[in-house]
């Protein structure tokens, strides 16, 4: 926490420490808007700080804090609009943005932050493991709108499949972290658990980033963030060519909104993934409504997914007892 209570001005910091209290593991994200009062966005409700009105200055301190007195040493981070701060945690940023050639140069004046707080929530993808191994790892498709649980699943997954669990042996993970939230690296130093046989190509575009990991560290499978774009497709679609086992997110709502969009028709019409995971959009971030195999039926069963559940085979015979990871 104090990694990003930090960034705030004395009075400020006092008071966000004071209102989150001993609710800082159910905090999500902290909000400043010049002239308007400080947002705190938990799980289950949204507060505000009242007396806490945000003006010049106090914006000015939050950027020499992130930047250490130095926004030339943000250039390219301002020119993406975020900030990956140490503990994994992602500072969003907006204002007046500056432009050349019809490309994104900076954003000059920032007014508006975000403080996205990164939760790392070890064994969250425990119950669905079962569901995403069938005699090997099926290429898996996470699907739900921002702030769903999509990030924290794979990032877990990414360390549960290079530790291995049961019976299942380690297998050599590659993050595609374009957006350093999957690992939340600094200086290339991931601040979150990948796993022991992780390795991280960091604020690397994922359909570039992807072929470079598949020629320079050979991996196993893949683990992407946020896909969605043409580019991003046809380098899905030569990584599993390569013989890569794929896990991936995507914003949405259902399978057949996907399916009903033209950049993603390749995916479905060659049938590129095994496993979608639908996540829940009015629980706690990482809650699973549905799981379907390439034929779209629903294999999710609450009762078969308990933490202390881990198989290793399609069947999904229940047992107790087994080992964690």
């Amino acid at each position: 926490m104090e990694e990003i209570l930090r960034l705030f001005p004395e009075p400020m910091k006092q008071a966000i420490q004071m209102q989150i209290s001993k609710r800082w593991h159910t905090l999500q994200e902290i909000r400043m808007r010049r002239s308007q009062p400080i947002e705190l966005v938990f799980d289950d409700r949204v507060e505000w700080i009242h007396d806490q009105i945000p003006n010049q200055r106090d914006s000015m301190f939050v950027l020499n804090q992130l930047s250490e007195f130095s926004l030339y040493r943000m250039e390219d981070e301002l020119r993406e609009g975020y900030i990956t701060i140490e503990g994994g945690h992602r500072v969003g940023l907006a204002g007046r943005v500056n432009t050349r050639g019809g490309q994104v140069k900076a954003i000059k004046y920032i007014t508006f932050l975000n403080i996205r707080v990164a939760k790392e929530n070890i064994g969250a993808a425990l119950p669905i493991t079962p569901y995403i191994y069938e005699y090997d790892y099926c290429n898996t498709l996470f699907i739900g709108p921002p702030q769903t649980g999509k990030t924290t699943l794979i990032r877990d997954l990414a360390r549960i499949i290079a530790s291995g669990w049961r019976h299942v042996a380690p297998k050599k993970v590659g993050i595609i972290d374009e957006r350093s939230e999957i690992a939340a690296s600094i200086n290339g130093v991931p601040q979150h658990n990948v796993g022991s046989r992780t390795d991280v190509m960091d604020a690397c575009p994922k359909a570039e980033g992807m072929m470079m990991m598949i020629r320079s560290m050979s991996p196993e499978v893949l683990v992407v963030d946020e896909i969605g774009s043409v580019e991003d497709v046809q380098a899905l679609l030569e990584a599993i060519n390569a013989g890569v086992t794929i896990f991936c997110t995507i914003h949405g709502r259902s399978l057949q909104e996907l399916k009903n969009r033209p950049t993603l028709q390749a995916i479905f019409q060659q049938k590129v993934f095994q496993r979608f995971i639908i996540l829940q959009t009015d629980k706690n971030p990482g809650s699973i409504k549905a799981i379907y195999n390439d034929e779209e039926e629903n294999i999710f069963r609450k009762s078969r997914c308990l933490t202390n559940e881990m198989v290793g085979s399609a069947s999904f015979h229940r047992h107790n007892d087994l080992d964690r990871i």
